[in-house]
């Protein structure tokens, strides 16, 4: 080998190795970016999660409220009509168990 070509050698080497390294950087700022958007996604999908839940929770305390607002309404529409005409719900009540003890000896 003569001395021309140690030299171009040594600088190829050099340059390979420069190369290793450049790739070896950008192999870490790509690993620091995938982490970085990962862990962006992460909060973005627990908010995202933690927002539906409390949406469903406030819309499920309204159904909630809303029921129980009927469930109110429907008792004092009954305390009325049973105040109101008491034999006719005694005689309904006796059709209903009779017509729902014929049904259940089916």
């Amino acid at each position: 080998m003569n001395l021309a070509d140690e030299a171009t050698y040594q600088r190829l080497e050099k340059d390979v190795i420069a190369v290793k390294n450049d790739i070896a950087a950008l192999t870490g700022q790509i690993t620091d970016a995938i982490n970085t958007f990962a862990g962006q996604t992460k909060k973005k999908a627990r908010a995202n999660v933690n927002s539906a839940i409390e949406g469903a929770s406030e819309r499920g305390s309204a159904m909630l409220g809303a029921a129980q607002d009927t469930a109110v309404s429907i008792e004092e529409t009954l305390e009325d009509v049973i105040t109101q005409r008491p034999l006719a719900t005694v005689g309904l009540a006796l059709g209903l168990g009779f017509l729902i003890g014929v049904t259940w000896r089916r």
